[in-house]
């Protein structure tokens, strides 16, 4: 059996929950709180019903490989949660939770990602200690920094550290 990853991280935002999970409802946004290196296109046209069910397609750049990606969502619940599935891309596996709680007058946002690499464990590894984790982290801190920009709270928001554990399941 393969490792399984989980990816976690937090951050508090100083902005009332239907108002951030509706900027997150926005699949447009993506484009906004991804970094510049990964060249992210959303390929879908606009505007997308955000539902169970609902189909994303992207375009993106990682490390010079151009790909695709579709993922759907598969939980849909706002204002309160959604999550996210890899349907076609890079991964083996990619789910992705977002949940969002009122906090301290603010919104905690929670992204927990469990993620499976293609290949033979061992190389999968090395391949996630290198290169995958060291991304995964990269992308999450900025996306942190991005979304107190497009929220109007640069300064004001809290973030947790971007952890990345590899799993046996």
């Amino acid at each position: 059996m393969s490792d399984i990853y989980e990816l976690a991280t937090w951050q508090w935002l100083p902005r009332p929950r239907p108002e951030v999970f509706a900027f997150f409802a926005d699949a447009g946004n993506l484009e906004r709180i991804t970094p510049a290196f990964l060249h992210f296109v959303v390929l879908t046209p606009a505007p997308i019903e955000m539902r169970s069910g609902t189909v994303i397609d992207y375009r993106l750049r990682l490390r010079g490989v151009p790909l695709n990606w579709r993922s759907e969502i598969t939980l849909w619940e706002p204002p309160r949660c959604f999550a996210d599935v890899q349907r076609r891309g890079p991964y083996r596996q990619w789910d992705h939770t977002h949940t969002f709680e009122e906090e301290d007058g603010g919104t905690m946002v929670h992204d927990r990602v469990l993620y499976r690499l293609p290949g033979p464990a061992p190389l999968t590894r090395i391949v996630n200690d290198i290169m995958v984790g060291p991304d995964t982290r990269r992308i999450f801190e900025f996306r942190h920094h991005a979304l107190e920009a497009c929220l109007n709270v640069t300064g004001l928001g809290r973030s947790g550290p971007v952890n990345v554990v590899r799993r046996h399941l």
